[in-house]
């Protein structure tokens, strides 16, 4: 028999709804596997061991009719470190939030609460949400199971990492260029960034409000669409929420017509991510499915129109974090004494590389040139997808051009670093849904394959998705974590 955290959450929840399973040997399986690994991963900033025991004590008095009406009930979930949560410290990988408890919880954190999932902690990730690696976050790195040198991408590879050396079944991240995505292809695990506004953004901590977009990191497809389900829906406090409508009726007992972009297939592809995605697009095939050539004529803009945006944007939302009202300034400190802590205790380089970007952007005189343009370029870029999606049903590409890379490579090159976004950027930028799921394995690695969709068909994209999914029993984990 499979060892408990093992098991997909599907098959949990389902084992804790017979009784085959106490919540608190679920949870205490998790936390023991956390405690074997998590030293070699750091994945996690904050366990709380204590309130996931408390939970899971509370569950085992429930009835079986409880048990079922709560669908996540007996599921460890962890949650990315910039998600408010008032029991745990958060923090988003910053040392200028290292003491914040937030008064009050995330909108996906009360709806995961309200499904009985247990929340064991929060999760590293690149400090705001910054970056490709988890290497930029205030308080440590993150590994990537596979292998230990290498990363596990960001900026939520703490959730990817935690869920591909099997800590926790279910995690979220969130995804402002690629951040879910990016990551769950480093790490060989499924993950998706919703229809932008389909999921409550109230209660996330800020990057890139047009951009942003919470989303799960799983295990298998199925896994993924159980933890959408919790958490999508509208939310009357995020004025960017989508009123509920349902989801387009998912496109699949059919032939589908699939969307290749040529944009997405250049010579900068590295060749395992290649071969991969050749065998995936080969299988579809096999599977009566119609490949159709398509471009995305904008794509080459994409990169330059999302660091425009996205720093601006976070340069408006980090304006807050002035040393006055967190974390930095305490009463009767004088102020060189706050000067010297600021200096101490500020943003990290990544951070202030990107508010310098976005300061500069939006500035007088360079506005209409950069900021503007970048606005107008986006509106091209979504009409690209629009026009695609009129010819074929969904989209594939790579996930991203290559595979994880080693601590440090990309230290001296940003934009080496940028580039490696180029696949997921535009999602992000037209609003629609993407997802990552595993392919294959190359050289020891991981690769990812990305679909997306229309806007609003996020259970279709789902459902699509489960088309290429090995058998959960039979997928292929990290070898590179040793309990």
């Amino acid at each position: 028999m499979s060892e408990i955290w093992q098991c997909s959450a599907s098959g949990l929840h389902a084992e804790f709804v017979d009784g085959a399973l106490r919540a608190q040997d679920i949870v205490g399986a998790h936390l023991e596997r956390i405690d074997a690994v998590d030293s070699q991963i750091g994945a996690f900033l904050y366990v709380d061991r204590e309130g996931a025991m408390k939970t899971a004590r509370m569950q085992d008095d429930w009835s079986k009719v409880d048990r079922i009406h709560h669908p996540l009930s007996g599921v460890p979930v962890a949650l990315k470190d910039n998600l408010m949560t008032h029991t745990m410290p958060t923090t988003a990988g910053s040392k200028i939030l290292a003491k914040f408890i937030a008064p009050y919880d995330a909108t996906v954190v009360e709806r995961l609460g309200a499904a009985g999932a247990i929340m064991v902690g929060k999760t590293n990730l690149d400090e705001f949400a910054m970056g490709s690696s988890t290497e930029h976050s205030a308080w440590q790195k993150t590994r990537n199971p596979w292998d230990l040198t290498r990363v596990p991408g960001g900026s939520s590879g703490g959730s990817a990492a935690a869920v591909a050396s099997q800590m926790v079944p279910l995690a979220l991240g969130s995804d402002t260029g690629g951040s879910i995505r990016q990551p769950a292809a480093y790490c060989g695990i499924v993950g998706m960034k919703p229809t932008y506004g389909r999921v409550s953004r109230y209660g996330l901590i800020a990057f890139a409000s047009s951009l942003d977009q919470i989303g799960p990191l799983t295990r298998t497809v199925k896994d993924a669409e159980l933890l959408y389900r919790i958490i999508q829906g509208h939310d009357p406090r995020d004025s960017t929420s989508l009123p509920d409508t349902a989801d387009p009726f998912p496109m699949v007992g059919r032939p589908l017509r699939i969307g290749i972009p040529r944009e997405y297939f250049t010579d900068g592809i590295a060749p395992g991510v290649r071969t991969s995605v050749e065998d995936a697009l080969e299988r579809l095939k096999m599977l009566g499915h119609q490949l159709v050539d398509i471009s995305l004529p904008h794509t080459e803009y994409a990169i330059a129109t999302y660091y425009l945006i996205a720093p601006a944007e976070a340069s408006s939302n980090l304006a807050r974090y002035d040393g006055v009202r967190y974390g930095l300034r305490q009463a009767g400190t004088d102020l060189l004494t706050m000067y010297e802590t600021t200096r101490d205790q500020g943003f990290g380089d990544e951070v202030k590389r990107r508010i310098l970007l976005g300061t500069h952007a939006l500035s007088a005189g360079y506005y209409d040139a950069y900021y503007s343009t970048a606005q107008k370029v986006r509106t091209l870029i979504r009409r690209d997808f629009e026009e695609a999606f009129a010819e074929v049903d969904y989209i594939v590409t790579p996930t991203t051009p290559d595979q994880a890379f080693v601590f440090g490579e990309r230290d001296e090159d940003p934009i080496r670093m940028y580039l490696g976004d180029i696949f997921t950027v535009t999602a992000n930028l037209a609003g629609i849904p993407g997802l990552s799921m595993p392919i294959g394995v190359q050289n020891g690695l991981p690769v990812g394959l990305q679909w997306l969709a229309p806007a609003m068909h996020d259970l279709s994209l789902l459902s699509v998705a489960r088309m290429l999914e090995m058998d959960p029993e039979e997928w292929i984990g990290p070898k590179g974590v040793k309990a």
